[in-house]
């Protein structure tokens, strides 16, 4: 896709641990898929996307997580929703959405106070080590540690309550780790540096594999804003 040429992602994001929300107008992406749930509130317009094979369009669209999508929309304002399913249901997002209407402040404040889906306490002990990640690598051996688990039932945790290998949720808080450097000034090699990206082509890909886009074209006309 040419970065270019594709109108959109203007506006304020919000990033917290577990979610964050946009303000913004839609930029057209490459197919992807990601580990997040994600809803499209289209702001006075219908959103259009390719979930798969299918098209579809409306007022809200709901992405389960691991969902291949595309967004086809461009230049529509919309309140998108990028949510881990650790913490929320697709439901939970739906209510959520329902009860802010139209207002980011509102969904910002809703989804900061929405009670999380319970966690197994060794999960919670290897997410809050994961969540405390810099830029040096974290073997699993140390995270199984952590949650006081062998290898091999950390995987098996992961697999079975998150559907999600250990390595992609350590590359999805990277991924946020390294957005949030670069939306508050860093360069893109700066903030991959700083979230254990070997390079700013590694992080470059990665970001293109999860979000269908580039990081530059994701996040040059976004604002970062704070939560209250």
């Amino acid at each position: 896709m040419d970065d270019t040429a594709t109108p959109g992602w203007q506006g304020d994001i919000w990033l917290a641990d577990d979610h964050c929300l946009l303000r913004s107008t839609l930029g057209r992406t490459d197919s992807h898929v990601h580990y997040a749930h994600q809803v499209l509130v289209g702001l006075g317009a219908d959103v259009e996307v390719r979930l798969g094979e299918r098209i579809c369009s409306g007022p809200q669209v709901f992405i389960a997580s691991r969902q291949p999508h595309a967004i086809l929309s461009h230049g529509v304002p919309c309140l998108t929703v990028f949510a881990e399913p650790l913490a929320f249901d697709l439901a939970d997002l739906a209510l959520a959405c329902k009860q802010a209407g139209n207002s980011a402040e509102q969904l910002a404040e809703c989804l900061m106070h929405w009670p999380r889906r319970p966690l197994d306490p060794r999960l919670r002990k290897a997410l809050e080590r994961i969540r405390a990640l810099d830029e040096q690598a974290l073997p699993a051996q140390e995270l199984a540690s952590t949650a006081a688990l062998s290898l091999s039932q950390l995987e098996r945790l992961f697999s079975g309550s998150l559907k999600l290998s250990v390595r992609r949720l350590v590359l999805w808080q990277r991924l946020r780790m390294a957005l949030q450097q670069a939306l508050g000034g860093a360069s893109l090699t700066e903030a991959a540096l700083a979230a254990g990206f070997a390079d700013s082509a590694h992080f470059t890909r990665s970001v293109r594999q999860q979000f269908g886009l580039s990081p530059g074209a994701a996040l040059r006309r976004l604002r970062l804003r704070t939560f209250g």
